[in-house]
């Protein structure tokens, strides 16, 4: 008799957490992400890093969200260059970001067409209107899975050896990423077919704080 009034009492939990996951999943992606997309919007700077290990770089990084009337994702222009060639980025790209099946987030990455073009887009968001989603092109298995974490932050990485890379002999790239309220660490890393690192940072990855 217990056994099945346990039985009952675990099949009743587990109708119960179906009913919260749909509820949750039929959220408007935009509304389930609006957290994380608060925390990665924003200018940040490596500068401190910079100052206390000189094998980093003083990275300017900025995420600004874009077309922000669609409700099926978040969008956001990201940007970075080296702070004393501010105007002179070398990486743009457009994250799409929304939530998975499993209670992550994926970041999808996209690349531009004709990127000098949106430089310090944020001071002119009127620029992404001649552009749309299907303009861009998709870093197919370079999408970053983030799950959010006891402290609040959300950490994640790319798909073990999905993204491929060709920079610098490289066969494919890695992405670990952490976002916290006040800053954003990501380390990017590229290796060859023998798995030995051909780039990125060695020691850990760069961190960004927040600046605005």
């Amino acid at each position: 008799m217990k056994s099945k009034f346990y039985l009952l009492l675990i099949f009743v939990l587990l109708l119960s957490a179906c009913k919260t996951i749909q509820k949750t999943t039929n959220l408007p992606a935009k509304l389930v992400t609006t957290e994380l997309i608060k925390l990665m919007s924003g200018t940040f700077s490596s500068r401190a890093q910079a100052a206390k290990d000189s094998t980093y770089y003083d990275i300017n990084l900025v995420m600004h969200p874009i077309w922000q009337t669609d409700k099926t994702a978040a969008w956001l222009y990201v940007e970075q260059a080296v702070t004393q060639m501010i105007k002179k980025p070398y990486r743009q790209r457009i994250y799409k970001v929304t939530p998975t099946t499993d209670g992550r987030f994926e970041s999808k990455v996209y690349t531009l067409p004709n990127p000098a073009k949106f430089i310090h887009g944020w001071d002119n968001p009127s620029v992404f209107n001649s552009i749309t989603p299907d303009s861009l092109t998709v870093r197919t298995g370079c999408s970053v899975f983030l799950q959010k974490t006891a402290d609040g932050c959300y950490t994640g990485s790319t798909n073990e050896k999905d993204c491929e890379s060709s920079m610098r002999g490289a066969s494919y790239a890695t992405s670990e990423v952490t976002v916290c309220k006040g800053s954003v660490m990501s380390w990017d890393r590229g290796w060859d077919v023998s798995d030995s690192h051909v780039w990125g940072a060695e020691k850990a990855g760069y961190v960004f704080e927040r600046l605005k």
